[in-house]
């Protein structure tokens, strides 16, 4: 079983603080053992965040040599600003210098899938497979979370068909409880293909939902309960998100 390892911080700030000189330290040593680093992406206040605070990484980084991926996406058209590529680019990769051929983002809808979400779930899929170097998916170095107040991550809400999801590692979402309704999103057989799995929560409003998954409840019921990473599960809280553990 893997470890699972709570930090407490002050405020929102101080955890987006240490996550990301974290993240720095995690990308560098991954690159110094085989030359690259695969992460996952996510969207929301604090992942945004996250990603401004590291265009002033330390120099260590070759951010040519990172693969990153989404866990989840709004399945609407390009460059529209709800879609967490156009916020992540905006953050951070528009001012380092990635190698776009490892930028791997969600298609949108306005593109060759165009009213088709679950073709493009398989095409993602399918990416990841070509990927993973003899695996199902890859072996992603962290994969980044942020979580809803009733437990949700990536587009996984509680009692759904994608968060039951056992076989598929990308699905389409059509019925989103938030919205807009119509995302892709990674599963949590994917999520689990991470050798660390963080979760940057923080609010009291989450309170309950992070006492519920580090407590071990039911994936269907919290789907963060089912966010875990191979090696390690992370939780990155701030005080009031923490207050009910």
């Amino acid at each position: 079983m893997s470890d699972v390892v709570v930090e407490k911080f002050s405020d929102a700030g101080q955890l987006v603080d240490a996550a990301a000189a974290r993240l720095v330290t995690t990308i560098v040593d991954a690159q110094k053992a085989r030359g690259f680093a695969s992460i996952v992406l996510t969207g929301g206040g604090t992942g945004i965040a996250l990603l401004e605070k590291l265009r002033d990484a330390p120099g260590d980084i070759d951010w040519s040599q990172i693969d990153l991926y989404w866990g989840d996406e709004r399945f609407l058209p390009s460059g529209d600003p709800e879609r967490n590529e156009v916020q992540a680019r905006e953050a951070l990769l528009d001012h380092v210098p990635v190698d776009p051929d490892r930028v791997h983002a969600m298609a949108a809808s306005d593109g060759i899938y165009d009213g088709d979400p679950h073709g493009a779930a398989t095409a993602y899929e399918q990416l990841l497979g070509a990927q993973a170097h003899g695996n199902q998916v890859p072996t992603f170095d962290v994969h980044l979370l942020g979580m809803g107040g009733e437990g949700h991550v990536n587009s996984l809400f509680p009692h759904t068909d994608a968060v039951r999801e056992e076989a598929r590692f990308v699905v389409a979402v059509t019925d989103s409880p938030k919205p807009p309704p119509v995302r892709i999103t990674l599963t949590l057989p994917a999520v689990r293909r991470a050798k660390e799995v963080w979760l940057l929560v923080s609010g009291a409003a989450k309170a309950e939902a992070v006492a519920k998954a580090v407590g071990g409840a039911s994936s269907e019921d919290w789907p963060s309960a089912g966010a875990t990473g191979l090696v390690a599960t992370r939780w990155f809280l701030d005080t009031d998100a923490a207050s009910q553990l």
